[in-house]
C-alpha cells in the first residue's frame, strides 16, 4: 500500500467488529500483514478460532477482562486496557504490519481506561503506509475528525430485544 487510512467503525448498531475482521481476511488475503488488538473483549469467541487459520498473515490479542456495558471498570480493567494499548503503539511504530485494528478503543476510552490525547497523537503520527482502523460505539468527535473514513452503524432493529441470546458462529 503507498498511503494508509484511519477508518472508524461506530454507532450503536451490529457490524463494528465485524466490518473490521472483514477488512483483516481481505488485507490477508492480499499477502498483507493485520496486528488486532480487541480492548474490552475477553471472552474466546469462534472469530479467534477462524482467525488462527490465518495465524501467518493475522495476529491477534485480546486486552480486556469483559464488558463494561453499565458497569465501572476495576484496576483490573485500566492494567489490561493500558498493557494491550503498549504493545499496540509498540506494533504501530514498528512498520511491522500494514493493518492495526484497535477493536473496541472507542468503548476503553468512554470508560477512562485509555488516554484519548496519546490516541490522538498517535493517530496523527502513524506510518504513512498503514492502514489504522477504530472501533466501538461511543467515538469521541476528535477521533472522527482525524480520521479519513468513519462508519456509523445504526440499530434500527435487534433480534435481541425479543430475549434471543448471542449464538455461536453468528454473534459470537
Amino acid at each position: 500500500m503507498r498511503r494508509g487510512y484511519i477508518q472508524v467503525y461506530t454507532g450503536n448498531g451490529k457490524g463494528k467488529t465485524t466490518a473490521a475482521l472483514g477488512l483483516a481476511l481481505r488485507a490477508a488475503g492480499a499477502g498483507l500483514r493485520v496486528f488486532i488488538a480487541q480492548f474490552v473483549k475477553q471472552r474466546r469467541c469462534s472469530e479467534h478460532k477462524a482467525l488462527e487459520r490465518f495465524s501467518d498473515l493475522i495476529t491477534i490479542r485480546r486486552c480486556g477482562k469483559g464488558f463494561l456495558r453499565g458497569k465501572s471498570p476495576v484496576k483490573p480493567d485500566f492494567e489490561s486496557a493500558e498493557k494491550g494499548y503498549r504493545e499496540a503503539k509498540d506494533i504501530i511504530a514498528s512498520g511491522q504490519y500494514d493493518v492495526v485494528i484497535l477493536d473496541e478503543i472507542n468503548v476503553a476510552l468512554h470508560y477512562g481506561l485509555l488516554d484519548i490525547e496519546d490516541l490522538l497523537r498517535v493517530m496523527e503520527n502513524k506510518p504513512a503506509g498503514l492502514e489504522l482502523v477504530l472501533t466501538g460505539r461511543y467515538a469521541d468527535e476528535r477521533i472522527i475528525a482525524k480520521a479519513d473514513l468513519v462508519t456509523e452503524m445504526k440499530d434500527i432493529k435487534h433480534y435481541s430485544v425479543s430475549g434471543v441470546k448471542a449464538r455461536t458462529g453468528i454473534e459470537c
